[in-house]
């Protein structure tokens, strides 16, 4: 299987979208400016204890207080707060976890009362972003993720990855690791350890040990609530968790971005350097390999499948329900059976890529088309097992009910990706009337006018819908070419799938949007005539 990662970065955020041959199967996308990430370390303030949900609600400066389990404070909570009340005291230096005498654990039917009080400050990190109207969850039994290893600080417990089915390779790892980690410092082994040798290894544990040695600094020096580590851009944790020997490609379309994967790849795999690749190419890069309009088909309440078949998902807070139709297909069969057990087959597929796609998780229940024979409703539910397998997150899924119901949890840490597909009018704002489409080409040209004339930019890039794209450059004396040869080659029209039909964008030559929208882009042609008409009745 062919798998490409492409990465596209704008001003604002960051998407990331995996291809398996050429057929998006996961699309994540980050504000460049996100907070509260999963992996952040925050030192933060306890403001209320909550002894009747066993928690503690922190300020970590997000609007809504973080919640705090007495459950994710860790068995090692006492040394941990131990090494704290050293860290604090003395603020000129960093105590030295190894020196330090482990407590014993904290007893696990004890009460968040018995271990915090109000105003108490800790180190957190963020375990599940804030979604919805929830602010983050947060953990006090912190970790360092790498490509081979987690650093766990205040626990001395190796663990090895369960997919790594080698006897002999699981005791070679857990005794090389056992040499060069520090005392009172916990490491899970990731699969991608496997075969590595014990340089590649060290070399992440040191880089790991800073990172930990770097944050209590930065705690020591600021007030609660402040961030004092932040994970790695998405981009290249993303690839930190997917990379694999099967990558052939990664596109990525921003020169600072390209360096900073490009230098996590030949750290990793120096071998795959040359995979990492730099798009300059004008024309959008998600419109370039196809994954606009596979995003537009891929989302909203009503996707479609192969044969006319199609899923109808509708979503709440904790709970997710997929109901799946045969469509057109019932008149293609005479065997229901038989039908019902291929269209749920097919559904099947498409639900385990929309799971990934959208990040979907909580509780899904899926309502199949109902069939009568037991082997089949077993057919289905070893192939929903098979086709889940590739998903990282971790997940249930029970045998179909009586009722045709198949029931799956999914770990949710993140808020699910909800992309709505239906366009607005950017013209009219949703109100239902739009200046005559035929003088948007008008409006356009009074665009480049304006731009070129009058704030003298030129080496700009105007990007509209493809319709009006082969509209504007339909025939030998195409529109596009008038105004190439009125306002000389000082600019571009390309086209761009993910905008409206009367929409458009302008980047200077730098990248960075021109934003021109503030007349309600309403045509200087249309204007001329209005002022001509008030002439005539004045």
């Amino acid at each position: 299987m062919r798998s490409e990662l492409i990465v596209d970065v704008k001003p604002n955020d960051i998407s990331t979208a995996l291809l398996e041959d050429g057929r998006l199967v996961s699309l994540q996308k980050e504000s460049r400016d996100a907070s509260y990430a999963v992996g952040n370390l925050y030192i933060a303030k306890v403001k209320k204890l909550m002894p009747g949900l066993n928690a503690a609600f922190v300020n970590v400066g997000y609007e809504k207080d973080a919640f705090l389990h007495y459950l994710d404070l860790g068995s090692q909570f006492d040394t941990y707060r131990q090494f704290l009340k050293e860290a604090f005291d003395d603020k000129k230096s960093i105590p030295n976890i190894s020196k330090l005498k482990s407590l014993p654990d904290i007893n696990k039917h004890g009460t968040i009362t018995d271990v915090l009080e109000i105003g108490k400050e800790l180190i957190v990190q963020i375990a599940k972003e804030p979604i919805s109207s929830k602010g983050p969850r947060l953990t006090t039994e912190i970790s360092f993720t790498g490509r081979f290893l987690v650093l766990i600080p205040f626990s001395d417990k190796i663990s090895v990855s369960q997919k790594i089915k080698s006897t002999e390779e699981k005791f070679r790892l857990r005794q090389l690791i056992e040499s060069i980690k520090p005392k009172n410092f916990g490491i899970i082994i990731r699969t991608s350890a496997e075969g590595k040798r014990v340089a590649e290894l060290n070399n992440e544990l040191k880089a790991l040990l800073k990172c930990w040695e770097d944050s209590i600094a930065k705690a020591q020096r600021l007030d609660a609530p402040s961030l004092i580590y932040e994970e790695e851009s998405r981009a290249v944790s993303v690839i930190r968790d997917i990379f694999s020997p099967s990558f052939e490609n990664i596109y990525v379309n921003d020169a600072d971005i390209f360096d900073q994967i490009s230098h996590y790849v030949t750290l990793i795999a120096p071998e795959k350097k040359d995979i990492v690749k730099l798009y300059a190419e004008d024309i959008p890069i998600f419109d370039h390999f196809n994954i606009t309009k596979q995003i537009k088909t891929s989302f909203g309440k009503t996707v479609s499948f192969k044969s006319g078949a199609y899923i109808i998902i509708e979503s709440t807070e904790a709970l997710h329900v997929i109901d799946v139709n045969s469509g057109n297909r019932s008149k293609n069969s005479t065997n229901q059976e038989s039908n019902a057990l291929d269209v749920n087959l097919r559904a099947a597929d498409e639900i385990a890529r929309q799971l990934r796609l959208r990040d979907m998780g909580g509780i899904i229940v899926i309502d199949f088309i109902d069939m009568s024979q037991a082997d089949h409703r077993q057919t289905l539910y070893e192939h929903m097992k098979e086709v889940m397998a590739n998903d990282r997150a971790r997940h249930n899924i029970l045998p179909l009910s009586k009722f045709g119901l198949m029931q799956i949890t999914r770990q949710r840490v993140r808020p699910a990706l909800d992309i709505t597909t239906a366009e607005a009018c950017p013209s009219c704002g949703g109100k239902g009337e739009v200046m005559p489409s035929l003088l948007f080409t008008d409006m356009l040209k009074d665009k480049i006018d304006y731009l070129i004339n009058s704030l003298k930019v030129s080496n700009f890039t105007m990007y509209i819908h493809p319709f009006v794209d082969a509209y504007l450059k339909k025939g030998i004396f195409s529109e596009y070419r008038k105004w190439r040869i009125e306002y000389g080659l000082k600019f571009k029209i390309l086209p761009d799938q993910s905008l409206a039909y009367l929409q458009y964008k302008v980047f200077d030559q730098n990248r960075n949007e021109i934003d021109l929208k503030e007349d309600k882009d309403t045509s200087t042609s249309t204007k001329k005539e209005s002022r001509s008409k008030d002439m005539k009745d004045d």
